[in-house]
């Protein structure tokens, strides 16, 4: 794709968001594109892909319920049993079926990207890890281990990961919510990756 078509849709879809999306959830995800941009950039991934699927990944989340269901359920992802019962995670599955089925994207390591950014799995590619740790470390993002998240994306991505994933399960843990399997799998695949 020449890269002037590759610039045109991304102007296409910023528009599209910034009439889709609250001024916050805007800034958030044009800010998790950027990080996921600077990640690829820093572990040799596709930068485009990275800041389209940083840019797109959180394009369902204020949608109604009822309406993420209806695209979780026509979209091109199996969704767990315990993923039906976590509507919080939701959105990154119901991003992805509306990228697939409303804007055309089709190529899949996008979004997986998308699909992935809430509850990880084993073995993810390393879009999917650029994407996951982007939104959890984009320039808005105040929580209190923040900059330690950051320096570790720069410096050790598996490390990043695992931690990540210790911390997601923690939270998850603490607000008694449902902790898909993927997650669980996710924390001990980068678990024994870094042993």
């Amino acid at each position: 794709m020449a890269k002037s078509v590759k610039n045109e849709q991304v102007r296409e879809i910023t528009a599209l968001l910034k009439a889709r999306l609250s001024k916050k959830r805007f800034t958030h995800s044009v800010n998790v594109a950027r990080a996921a941009f600077m990640l690829a950039e820093r572990w040799g991934a596709d930068t485009d892909k990275a800041y389209l699927a940083g840019l797109l990944h959180d394009c369902c989340k204020e949608l109604p319920f009822p309406e993420q269901e209806e695209l979780m359920r026509g979209g091109p992802f199996e969704v767990s049993e315990i993923e039906w019962l976590s509507k919080p995670v939701w959105h990154g599955i119901a991003a992805a079926s509306y990228m697939h089925a409303e804007l055309g994207i089709d190529d899949m390591d996008i979004l997986a990207a998308a699909r992935w950014h809430t509850v990880g799995h084993a073995g993810m590619s390393r879009l999917e890890e650029i994407v996951y740790m982007a939104d959890l470390i984009s320039a808005e993002r105040t929580y209190r281990d923040v900059d330690h998240f950051r320096k570790l994306a720069h410096t050790d991505l598996d490390q990043a990961m695992l931690e990540a994933f210790q911390y997601a399960i923690t939270s998850l843990l603490k607000k008694g919510n449902p902790m898909p399997v993927c997650t669980a799998e996710a924390y001990n695949y980068y678990l024994t990756k870094k042993k």
